[in-house]
């Protein structure tokens, strides 16, 4: 897969600036129409401030968790923190959904005190991973609500020792990638054509993962890609 929006703008603006010269440079093509400026809908309606818990940029403590023996996020339970931090978002928002889906705790009933939570357990396995540079690990997890839609979540540990939520999105997961530390999160759009991905990067003044790039990406024709590959998930 490759990135393609602003490419294809550019190649866009390329090709009409080449359509628009010969060999002794620009012609003029007659009227090519109005340009209108964008207009802009209900201006004289705007959004209330986010409450405390939904200010972005702002990290989470997460209640109840135990400091981790590390270093980092190592030796700490996923389906522990995943429970708490849930268990948490729940209480404050009155199962209104403004910080966590009304479903999530009725989902993780499903957990057993199996290795794991069972098989019916929506929680994934917890994936370490050093998003912040530091040399320790973060706990990357997501608790899967209906099928499609997921939870996902990031924790640190801060200096004091507490675990602390530091991303946290609702959404449809076509996909989760790391690297370095940067955090990718793939999602679909209403153009089966394109995966949109929304890249995470640490903001160490902040304390959290912050919104670094969004862009989105084309997916490969089904003609292109090998026998069982999984590049067709982009048109679900």
């Amino acid at each position: 897969m490759h990135r393609a929006p602003a490419v294809m703008v550019l190649a866009a603006v390329l090709a009409a600036l080449a359509g628009c010269a010969d060999v002794e440079g620009l012609r003029d093509q007659g009227d090519l129409g109005t340009v209108h400026a964008p207009k802009s809908l209900w201006k004289d309606i705007s959004p209330a401030p986010p409450d405390p818990g939904q200010k972005p940029g702002t990290a989470a403590v997460v209640p109840g968790v135990p400091g981790p023996p590390g270093p980092g996020m190592r030796g700490v339970d996923a389906l522990d923190v995943v429970r708490a931090d849930i268990t948490s978002d729940a209480r404050q928002d009155g199962g209104t959904g403004r910080l966590v889906d009304p479903r999530a705790v009725q989902r993780l009933a499903l957990c057993t005190r199996e290795p794991g939570g069972g098989p019916d357990c929506p929680v994934r396995p917890g994936v370490l991973h050093d998003l912040t540079g530091n040399g320790e690990d973060e706990l990357i997890t997501a608790l899967d609500i209906d099928g499609r839609l997921s939870e996902l979540r990031v924790y640190t540990v801060r200096g004091d020792g507490s675990v602390a939520r530091v991303l946290g999105r609702r959404a449809v997961l076509e996909g989760v990638e790391v690297a370095a530390e940067h955090l990718a999160v793939r999602e679909p759009t209403s153009n089966p054509k394109y995966v949109a991905v929304s890249d995470y990067e640490w903001d160490p003044e902040a304390g959290v993962m912050s919104l670094s790039q969004l862009t989105l990406d084309e997916c490969p024709a089904l003609t292109d890609l090998p026998l069982g590959g999984d590049g067709a998930r982009c048109a679900r």
